[in-house]
This record gives C-alpha cells, structure tokens and sequence, in this order.
C-alpha cells in the first residue's frame, strides 16, 4: 500500500509540474499578444492569493482596481 500512495504521489507531483509549466508557457506567450489577458490573468492570481486563506477580511472603495474584473470582466481597462 506504501509502495502505490508513494507512487501515485509521484506521478500527481509529475503532472502538476508539467502542467504549471505549460500554463507559464501558455501565459509568456500570450503576454506580448494580448496584454489586456496579461492583466486579466494577474489579477486573478492576485485574487486568489488574496482569498485563498477562505476567512479573509479586506477593506476597499466598491471602485477600487483590484475589483474592477469583478464588474466589467475580462475586457476591463
């Protein structure tokens, strides 16, 4: 049983890395073809980083920039 959790641990960790390098390739690319996707994809790397505790508390005008694809998508400028 030891033997087969190692393992399957090994292959999830293998895929994972595989497919985080994939989407960072995915990403350079797209940057200097989109730069509105660039700023779309940061921001929701930023809003999962800031939610990702599950009880955070942020205190911030409804117009503030770090909502603003809350309100108008991924077409916001």
């Amino acid at each position: 049983m030891t033997i087969t959790i190692a393992t399957a641990s090994q292959q999830a960790g293998q895929i994972q890395g595989e497919g985080d390098s994939r989407a960072a390739t995915i990403f350079a690319s797209s940057f200097g073809k989109d730069p509105r996707f660039a700023a779309f994809f940061r921001s929701m790397q930023a809003y999962q980083n800031a939610f990702a505790a599950g009880s955070t508390t942020m205190v911030l005008s409804p117009d503030s920039d770090f909502f603003k694809y809350f309100k108008q998508g991924p077409n916001a400028r």
